[in-house]
């Protein structure tokens, strides 16, 4: 691997994204107060409501493969690698997902293009955090 490529990949953090802080300083400004990453939850939750168990994944549409979003593309060389390391992702997510609903908990992911519009994401995650919710 070139050793600019490499310290591209290097730079990816698992935490503390520009996407996930974007939507930790919405949920703050929205009055809401939370946890992060909680070891102890499958898949270590982004953000994490532990009174209302109700998490919030905030995933890279490249890394989580969003379906069909223009930013899930396939990178044009070496697949033999990347194929198989983004479907272990996606199906690393989807595992997580269903341990935690079945602890009872709630779960949405929050996909970076959703950044692009901050009114709909607001009223998204006011949806899914609304009491009312909890009685579904």
């Amino acid at each position: 691997m070139p050793d600019a490529r490499r310290a591209v990949m290097r730079a990816n953090k698992a935490k503390n994204t520009k996407p996930e802080i974007v939507v930790r300083r919405m949920l703050h400004a929205m009055g809401y107060r939370f946890r992060l990453h909680r070891r102890d939850l499958p898949g270590t939750p982004d953000i994490v409501f532990p009174g209302r168990r109700k998490a919030i994944q905030v995933h890279g549409c490249f890394w989580h493969q969003h379906e069909g979003c223009r930013r899930a593309t396939l990178p044009a060389t070496r697949r033999e690698f990347w194929v198989p390391k983004l479907a272990r992702n996606k199906q690393r997510d989807a595992d997580a997902e269903a341990r935690l609903r079945a602890l009872g908990w709630k779960v949405i992911n929050v996909w970076e293009c959703e950044l692009q519009d901050l009114g709909r994401l607001e009223a998204k995650l006011q949806s899914f955090l609304a009491v009312a919710n909890d009685e579904l």
